[in-house]
């Protein structure tokens, strides 16, 4: 019995000693391993370099001759075409996957090879969202209930319903207006039920304008007559009677309305133009590439790998050998 705790610490302090040993070898592998590896840089310095700057020159001439370029388009989508452009967006990106270069040429786009998927996002801007209709408030509040706010104004539903969307795409060198960006926006505008849409708002803005002036022009004669009254709040002249009880503040009132909204009636003109109205166009921005330093890499890698391949091939070419003259 005295025996037992004297093995047990004997037991102990043989493990605790083979795994010290063990430690010290995993040290040494590792100590052994990275002057091996420094070793073979030193041993193939000038392959490296020669291989570096080889693929140097091949990411620097790849990039020269496919230079990647990113546009950006922000649009205004008119007469509740929202879902309409994010249809005929979802087309053209099939046309573009299925290599359908017949059809995107059909659009007006000379270099259909060259142009990448579009991508379509809405511009987030709640406080237009809100302020362009009230009862938008309430929708939001309402569809926040059960969720978070920042989820409902990025859902896809609620989305579709801001004012601007942005696309995005790239093409393979330059873009011009005339062979990419203004056929696109033909494309877009390309819906014959929409454009007559189009042409009955543009008329009933212009005869809400018309009325508006009418009703301005006649609070300016009024105003001009009511300065010219006596002080019995009559004028000379039988076209215009005042009593002491006109609101004269109510007429400025109607007048400042009327003024404010034929300047936001001429803003819509302008945005009536098209059933999508290219708001703002970004071209041509060049993107870095990362080719100069793929291709140095891939070339060095490759060196690498076949240089293990080459150990590990002689070694089981010896013991092969070996074995066989056993």
């Amino acid at each position: 019995m005295s025996n037992t705790p004297k093995k047990v610490s004997d037991d102990q302090e043989i493990d605790l000693a083979q795994i010290s040993k063990k430690i010290n070898s995993g040290f040494k592998s590792v100590g052994t391993g990275i002057f091996k590896s420094i070793r073979f840089f030193i041993k193939n310095a000038i392959i490296i370099v020669i291989l570096f700057a080889i693929g140097v020159g091949l990411g620097i001439f790849m990039d020269s001759n496919q230079k990647k370029y990113n546009h950006e388009i922000i649009v205004l989508p008119n007469f509740g075409s929202s879902d309409y452009l994010y249809s005929k967006i979802e087309l053209i990106n099939s046309k573009i996957s299925e290599g359908d270069t017949a059809y995107l040429k059909s659009m007006g786009l000379k270099f259909p090879k060259n142009i990448s998927k579009l991508k379509i996002e809405p511009i987030v801007d709640p406080y237009n969202f809100v302020r362009d209709r009230e009862e938008n408030m309430e929708l939001l509040r309402l569809m926040a209930e059960n969720g978070s706010i920042d989820k409902v104004l990025k859902d896809k539903i609620t989305s579709k319903n801001y004012s601007f969307h942005l696309i995005t795409f790239s093409t393979k060198g330059k873009a011009t207006d005339a062979n990419t960006i203004q056929p696109l926006l033909a494309a877009l505008n390309d819906n014959e039920y929409l454009k007559i849409i189009q042409r009955e708002a543009v008329e009933n803005v212009k005869q809400k304008m018309q009325y508006n002036e009418q009703t301005i022009n006649q609070i300016n004669a009024l105003l001009d007559n009511f300065s010219n009254t006596d002080g019995k709040g009559t004028k000379n002249s039988n076209l215009i009677y005042y009593s002491e009880d006109t609101q004269i503040d109510e007429v400025l009132k109607s007048k400042y309305n009327l003024v404010t909204e034929q300047g936001n009636r001429r803003i819509e003109l302008i945005n009536y133009q098209k059933v999508i109205k290219d708001i703002s166009v970004v071209s041509n921005i060049e993107t870095p590439s990362s080719e100069t330093y793929i291709f140095p890499l891939l070339l060095i890698i490759l060196f690498i790998c076949g240089k293990l391949f080459i150990s590990f091939y002689r070694k089981q070419s010896l013991k092969f050998r070996e074995n066989t003259a056993n």
